[in-house]
């Protein structure tokens, strides 16, 4: 998990040093290089959302709990357990993903791709799971 990381992180600082000298077109991209930029750069952004989602989420089953007796509560503790895992089981998949190329210019790529798939799927599980709780 921590190589993936240090993996994302390298190539998140290899592009924002090549970001400087020219903007990649993430519409079509030309290069190794651009097409690593443009997945980190769909990462990031599906990151935010997700992280902008999870807080949306986190306060409706929050909510939730209030509502509830004190024995019955968990909803939100519950939502804490299963993000955390879905991180680990995201990253680690991820890594496992990257490895069709392991160790070559495209490995950076598939696995910022991958992370970016991921949490798109998570944040729309997020949203739906806030909006059953009618939020």
């Amino acid at each position: 998990m921590r190589s993936t990381l240090y993996l994302v992180a390298a190539a998140a600082a290899l592009m924002a040093s090549t970001a400087q000298a020219q903007e990649a077109d993430c519409k079509n991209p030309q290069t190794q290089t651009d097409m690593t930029f443009c997945e980190q750069s769909r990462y990031e952004a599906a990151d935010a959302a997700l992280n902008e989602q999870w807080q949306k989420t986190r306060a409706a089953l929050a909510a939730t709990d209030k509502g509830l007796d004190e024995n019955d509560r968990g909803a939100e503790k519950a939502l804490l357990t299963a993000q955390r895992a879905w991180i680990s089981y995201r990253d680690a998949h991820c890594q496992a993903y990257g490895f069709q190329a392991r160790g070559g210019t495209m490995e950076p790529m598939l696995v910022a791709g991958c992370l970016a798939d991921l949490t798109d799927e998570r944040t729309k599980q997020l949203k739906e799971l806030s909006d059953a709780m009618g939020n």
